[in-house]
C-alpha cells in the first residue's frame, strides 16, 4: 500500500526500546501530566467509554494572525468532545480534527447537520458520525470553525493563510505550542493535557482541503489526513488553464460561508480576493499560495484519499495532482475511487467505510498493528457497488502511451490509432457553446460542425486507464480567443451511477442506521441510501479544458492571432477506467463544455493539425496491450450512443 515497503515483523530490539521509552517518559513527566494508554494488545479499539458522560467544551484557540485588522489576534473556536472516564484514569487520547466553514452556514454530511449549543454555548449536537463511533472507542474528537465563521474570529481568506492558520493552530494547541482560552475574549487559558497529540485530520470538500494544506505545512503531531473529494490547488478549481470554470471567484464564496459579523469586519479581505484572483484565468500570487501541491514534499502525514471518478464540482485533476506529488516524496497513502460524483464515502459504502477509518485511524493515531499499511493500496468501483482492488496504483505496469489522431474513411469521422497522421492531415470544429460532452459523444459517428472525434475499432481485449492523461495539440482558430475541450469517451453500453442526477449517484432512504452511541442532542442514525444507475450508450469518463490563449503555460494569457497555429498541452483529469472488449475509445476535441466550462468571449472556427496532435494515455499494460486489444479490428458503427446530460454545477466545493 505504500511506496517505501515495509519489514512487517516488528524487531524484538525495538520492542524493548519501546518500552523503555515508556517507562521513561511516566518517570520524568511532571505530576498531574496525564499518561497515553499502555500500547495496544488487540486488533482494534473498542467502545468501552461512555458516550453520554464524555467531556463537552469549547476553546478558542490563538491563530497568531490578524486578518481582521483589528489589533488583536484572532482566535478560532474547536468544539471538543472526548471520554471522560479517559481523563479519569489518567489516559490521554488521540484527536480526529474536522475543520470545516460549513458548521453554521450549511452543515455536513448529507443531512446538512450542523453544530448545535444548549443555552450557556456548551457543545451539543456535533455533525457527522465520528463523534458517536469514535469517542466511545478512546478518541476525541474535535470540531474547528474556520476564521471568520461560525463562533471565530477573522476571516476566510478561501485556502489562503488565514483558513490553513485556523486548522493548524489548532493542531499546535494540542501539542502544546499555541494558546487556547475558555472564551472569545477572555483571558483564562487552558491547556490539552488530555491528548497525546497525535491529531488525523478528516473532512469532504473544503474540509478535506484545509487537511492537504495543513499537511503541506509539516506541522508535528498531524499523523494522517483523510481528504474526502478535497481540492490541493484553488487555482485549478476556479480555472482550467486559463479557462473560466464557474461565472464567479472566491469571493463569492466567502460572502457565503462567513458569518453576518464577518462580512461587515472583513471587506478588505473580500477585496483581496478579487483584485487577486481576475476573471481572465492568469495565475496571481492569491493562486500560488493556495497552491499546496508544490509543497507535498513537507507533507508528514499518512494520506488516505477518497474521490469520485465523476466528480464534477472537485474535480479528479485535484486527486491526481496532490496523488502523484505524494508519490514522488515517498508519502505513505491509500485511495478509494468511486462512480459517484461529490459524495462521501458514508453514503456510498457505509459498512466498508466506517471498517476501513476505524482501522487507519487506529494504525495512524493509536499504533495498533493491524497490518493496514500493508494492505492493497487502491480500491476501485467498477461498477455501481462493486468494487476491485490494486496493491499499488496505478498498478505497476501501467505505462504512458501515445495515441494519434487521423482522418478515418468516413468523412468528418476520424480514428485513434498508434500511426501519426500524414503531413497535411486536419480536422475541424466551430465552437458551439450551447453543445457539451454528451451531445458530441451521441454524434460520435457522423461529421457534425462542432466537435472533432476519434475512435479505435472495437476493442478484442478489455483496456484499462489508470492514472492522469494529456492532450498535445496544435490548432489555428479564426478569432482573437478560444477555449478547448478534449475528453475520453467509452463507447457501449453500460450500467453506471447516475452521476448527472440530483444525488450524484446515490439516493437517500428513509430509514436508517446506527453508528456509535448517541443521545438526544446527537444521535448516532443516519439515513440510508442507495446507488442510483442509470443505462448509457457512452461514458465519458476523463475531461480537460484550456483558454487557449493561455498556450504558452507562463500562467498569463493574451489575445490570439487570428490564423496563427498554436501548440498547447492540455491535462486530462486523472481516472480509472477498463473500457471493455467490444467497446469503443473515443477521444473528442471540441470548444466550450457546455454546463462546465465558460465559453470565451468568440464562437471561433478551429483547424485542428492531425500530424502535430498526439494523446498520452496511461494505459495498463502500455503499447502492446494497446496493440493488442485492436489488432484485426474494423471500425463498425455500434448502436446510437447514449449518455448523461450534465447539469449546471452548483458552485460550492
Amino acid at each position: 500500500m505504500i511506496r517505501r515497503p515495509r519489514d512487517s515483523r516488528t524487531p524484538w530490539t525495538s520492542l524493548i526500546l519501546a518500552a523503555v521509552a515508556a517507562l521513561v517518559a511516566v518517570l520524568v513527566s511532571p505530576p498531574g501530566t496525564a499518561q497515553a494508554a499502555a500500547p495496544p494488545r488487540g486488533k482494534e479499539s473498542t467502545p468501552v467509554y461512555s458516550y453520554d458522560r464524555a467531556v463537552r467544551e469549547s476553546v478558542w484557540v490563538d491563530t497568531r494572525v490578524d486578518a481582521d485588522g483589528d489589533g488583536r489576534s484572532d482566535r478560532v473556536a474547536a468544539d471538543v468532545i472526548r471520554p471522560r472516564e479517559a481523563a479519569e484514569q489518567g489516559r490521554r487520547v488521540p484527536v480526529i480534527m474536522d475543520a470545516s466553514p460549513y458548521y453554521s452556514c450549511c452543515g455536513r454530511g448529507n443531512e446538512s447537520q450542523k453544530k448545535t449549543y444548549d443555552a450557556q454555548g456548551k457543545p451539543v449536537g456535533f455533525p457527522l458520525y465520528y463523534d458517536n463511533y469514535f469517542v466511545p472507542r478512546g478518541y476525541a474528537v474535535v470540531l474547528v470553525d474556520l476564521a471568520g465563521t461560525n463562533r471565530s474570529d477573522g476571516c476566510v481568506d478561501i485556502g489562503g493563510r488565514s483558513d490553513v492558520q485556523s486548522a493548524k493552530a489548532v493542531v499546535d494547541w494540542l501539542n502544546g505550542r499555541a494558546r487556547g482560552y475558555t472564551t472569545r475574549g477572555g483571558s483564562d487559558s487552558v491547556t490539552a493535557g488530555w491528548t497525546t497529540g497525535a491529531v488525523g485530520m478528516i473532512g469532504k470538500s473544503y474540509d478535506g482541503t484545509v487537511a492537504n494544506a495543513v499537511a503541506a505545512t509539516g506541522v508535528e503531531g498531524l499523523k494522517t489526513i483523510v481528504p474526502i473529494g478535497a481540492i490541493s490547488s484553488w487555482y485549478d478549481y476556479y480555472f482550467a488553464q486559463g479557462a473560466a470554470l464557474y461565472d464567479g471567484g472566491p469571493d463569492g464564496l466567502a460572502d457565503r460561508i462567513e458569518s453576518p459579523e464577518a462580512r461587515g469586519r472583513c471587506q478588505a479581505v473580500q477585496r483581496e480576493l478579487v483584485e487577486g484572483a481576475p476573471r481572465n484565468g492568469d495565475r496571481t500570487a492569491l493562486w500560488e499560495a493556495r497552491d499546496y501541491v508544490k509543497d507535498a514534499g513537507n507533507v508528514r502525514a499518512s494520506v488516505f484519499a477518497v474521490h469520485g471518478l465523476q466528480d464534477l464540482n472537485v474535480r479528479t485533476k485535484h486527486f491526481g495532482q496532490w496523488w502523484d506529488a505524494l508519490a514522488e516524496n515517498g508519502v505513505e497513502r491509500k485511495v478509494w475511487l468511486s462512480q459517484a460524483g461529490h459524495v462521501d464515502p458514508f453514503d456510498f459504502r457505509r459498512e466498508a467505510w466506517v471498517t476501513a477509518l476505524h482501522r487507519w485511524f487506529d494504525h495512524y493515531l493509536l499504533g495498533y498493528d493491524n497490518g493496514v499499511e500493508r494492505e492493497p493500496m487502491a480500491d476501485v468501483e467498477r461498477a455501481p457497488d462493486q468494487w476491485s482492488t490494486d496493491r499499488v496504483w496505478p498498478p505497476r505496469d501501467t505505462r504512458t502511451t501515445t495515441l494519434r489522431p487521423a482522418t478515418g474513411p468516413v468523412a468528418g469521422v476520424g480514428t485513434l490509432g498508434l500511426k501519426p497522421a500524414p503531413q497535411g492531415a486536419t480536422a475541424e470544429f466551430t465552437d458551439d457553446p450551447g453543445l457539451n460532452e454528451s451531445d458530441w459523444s451521441a454524434s460520435i459517428d457522423r461529421a457534425t460542425p462542432g466537435k472533432a472525434g476519434f475512435i479505435t475499432p472495437p476493442l478484442s481485449r478489455d483496456l484499462r486507464l489508470s492514472g492522469s492523461s494529456a492532450v498535445r495539440l496544435t490548432v489555428t482558430p479564426s478569432t482573437a480567443s478560444a477555449h478547448l475541450s478534449a475528453v475520453l469517451v467509452d463507447l457501449g453500453p453500460a450500467e453506471i451511477r447516475d452521476y448527472a442526477a440530483r444525488g450524484e449517484g446515490i439516493r437517500t432512504l428513509d430509514d436508517r442506521t446506527c453508528w456509535g452511541s448517541g443521545n438526544a442532542g446527537d444521535s448516532a442514525c443516519y439515513k440510508r441510501t442507495e446507488a442510483t444507475k442509470a443505462r448509457v450508450g457512452h461514458t465519458v469518463f476523463s475531461r480537460g479544458w484550456a483558454d487557449l490563449g493561455h498556450w504558452d503555460g507562463s500562467g498569463k494569457g493574451g489575445p490570439l492571432t487570428p490564423g496563427k497555429p498554436y501548440t498547447l498541452t492540455l491535462g486530462l483529469a486523472a481516472t480509472d477506467h477498463v473500457v471493455p472488449a467490444g467497446h469503443r475509445l473515443a477521444l473528442i476535441v471540441a470548444g466550450t463544455d457546455a454546463g462546465l466550462i465558460e465559453p470565451a468571449s468568440t464562437t471561433p472556427h478551429v483547424t485542428v493539425d492531425l500530424r502535430r496532435t498526439s494523446a498520452a494515455l496511461p494505459l495498463v499494460g502500455g503499447y502492446a496491450a494497446f496493440a493488442r486489444a485492436t489488432a484485426g479490428g474494423t471500425h463498425a458503427k455500434p448502436a446510437e450512443p447514449r449518455g448523461l446530460n450534465v447539469p449546471p454545477l452548483v458552485h460550492v466545493p
